[in-house]
């Protein structure tokens, strides 16, 4: 036999309070006394009384829950802010919803959708091929996209300064006497064409010479596994080594990647890095098990999710203006360690 379901005015009737006092216990809103909360709380805890979240939220306009849209939650730079910003929210009393795209725009926009059914009160969008279109969404409701640029000016947008990053990459493998070459995936994003526009500039500014083949891109085959792209890393070191000599430089644009690289460095018995140096980026936890440790570029992602959810929060609870734009980028540093 099925149990009869509590409804909130047989709570009401059970303390002996009205349904409005019960409603305002319920919700933490309006005034009642200690003694009244405490006898209503019993009364909730002995029926077993859930409140029905959907349909709190469409009284209130209010679901207390933030969606997060993440592009590949196997990545570890993403993993490790998405777990910071949860915490983040967690703590002020949001629940999440993390939503992993596998980079399928058509995923996305799914998600989308299903977020707002939820009615959540507030959205973080990280990274992506392209720009965020609000549009996507029927509701005005707070945003705050991190390393992806918003397609209006009335969303925040948080982000670390990737050129600066390659900047500080390309000056230590050309301080080590190297003509460094900037390594990349087959993707395109915001946060990589920063990252390629900080190196060319630190690679004019040094007088050195840039060409079609100072950039290497894996093509969409040679990324697809890390037996691929190792196969392509000691193709590729084979006839990098033979024109850079002495040493051979590369600044990856993942610590990912940089540790493929040092892999096929080692299958083919190249010393790093006495004969080739390599920097990475994101000071992922990748870079302190590879031998030699990796010298890479931090993102500060405590900083970033700090940034996120601190406006977003705001945001929501009308402590700040939407229509003031504030973009921000957060500070990188160089972790100086053992492959320069």
């Amino acid at each position: 036999m099925t149990q009869k379901r509590v409804s909130i005015r047989d709570i009401a009737e059970l303390s002996g309070v009205s349904v409005a006092t019960v409603s305002r216990v319920i919700n933490h809103n309006g005034r009642f006394s200690e003694t009244t909360r405490q006898k209503v709380m019993a009364v909730i805890r002995e029926q077993g009384y859930e409140t029905n979240s959907m349909a709190k939220a469409l009284r209130m306009n209010k679901s207390n829950t933030i969606g997060i849209v993440v592009p590949d939650l196997n990545n570890s730079f993403f993993a490790d802010l998405v777990e910071k910003i949860e915490q983040q929210l967690f703590e002020t009393g949001y629940s999440t919803i993390i939503c992993d795209t596998a980079r399928d725009p058509h995923k996305e926009a799914g998600y989308l959708k299903m977020l707002e059914a939820k009615l959540v009160d507030g959205l973080i969008v990280i990274s992506g091929l392209k720009e965020f279109n609000s549009q996507q969404l029927s509701r005005h409701i707070p945003i705050v996209c991190i390393d992806r640029k918003p397609n209006t000016n009335n969303i925040k947008y948080i982000g670390s300064d990737h050129y600066k990053g390659a900047q500080l990459a390309t000056e230590k493998l050309i301080s080590a006497e190297t003509n460094p070459f900037l390594l990349a995936g087959s993707r395109d994003s915001p946060s990589l064409n920063d990252r390629i526009k900080g190196y060319q500039d630190t690679l004019s500014k040094n007088d050195l010479h840039i060409d079609n083949n100072s950039i290497i891109r894996l093509t969409v085959e040679e990324e697809r596994t890390p037996d691929t792209r190792r196969k392509a890393l000691r193709e590729m070191l084979r006839k990098l080594m033979i024109k850079n000599q002495p040493s051979l430089g590369i600044f990856a644009i993942s610590d990912t990647l940089a540790a493929d690289v040092l892999i096929a460095a080692h299958s083919m018995f190249i010393s790093v890095p006495s004969d080739l140096k390599v920097v990475g980026f994101d000071d992922a936890p990748i870079a302190r098990y590879c031998y030699p440790e990796l010298t890479t570029i931090r993102q500060n992602t405590d900083e970033i999710a700090i940034q996120a959810t601190s406006y977003l929060v705001d945001a929501i609870q009308g402590k700040k203006e939407q229509n003031i734009l504030i973009n921000k980028l957060v500070d990188v540093s160089l972790v100086d360690r053992s492959t320069v």
